[in-house]
């Protein structure tokens, strides 16, 4: 198995655990993440965002978590994952079973420097928001919102973290 393989075996199984510390350390300091609802930069924002899931996953849906991942595939320079969740999405208490895809760039290092997640936004909306995802989960100004909302709530838990 390529180490960086192992990267991203070790990743995902620290995600199954929740272990926000180990999923961290799988980063490179200049990491870019995106996905249907987050656009970051830098290891702050990328590693918080994953700590500041964990914890709430941690505190308050612990017994509905699981995660699988499959499809791993890396090489020097570029891997790919595939992954599914099971979780209670905190903000509404509804139950989500998301699918996502993700591709993966790496440094010499075998860090992570880019992680692009795709996932059905309008299919996790209608999970995780209900009738409003329902409604509006297609409509790009919704989920402009929903970004912004995400946005918020990150920079708002790292600004706690640093107090």
């Amino acid at each position: 198995m390529h180490p960086n393989q192992t990267r991203l075996d070790h990743f995902y199984a620290a995600f199954a655990r929740l272990d926000a510390d180990a999923m961290a350390a799988c980063y490179a300091p200049d990491v870019r993440f995106d996905d249907e609802v987050f656009s970051l930069r830098g290891h702050e924002q990328v590693s918080g965002m994953w700590r500041m899931l964990c914890e709430a996953t941690q505190a308050r849906n612990r017994e509905h978590w699981k995660l699988r991942h499959s499809a791993l595939q890396a090489d020097d320079r570029r891997g790919k994952a595939h992954w599914e969740a099971d979780y209670q999405f905190s903000a509404a208490r509804r139950k989500v079973h998301n699918v996502v895809d993700s591709v993966f760039e790496f440094n010499e290092a075998g860090l992570i420097t880019r992680q692009r997640d795709r996932f059905n936004f309008w299919t996790w909306s209608r999970q995780a928001l209900g009738l409003p995802g329902i409604l509006l989960g297609w409509n790009p100004s919704f989920r402009t919102m929903v970004k912004r909302q995400a946005e918020v709530n990150l920079e708002n838990y790292l600004q706690a973290r640093r107090h």
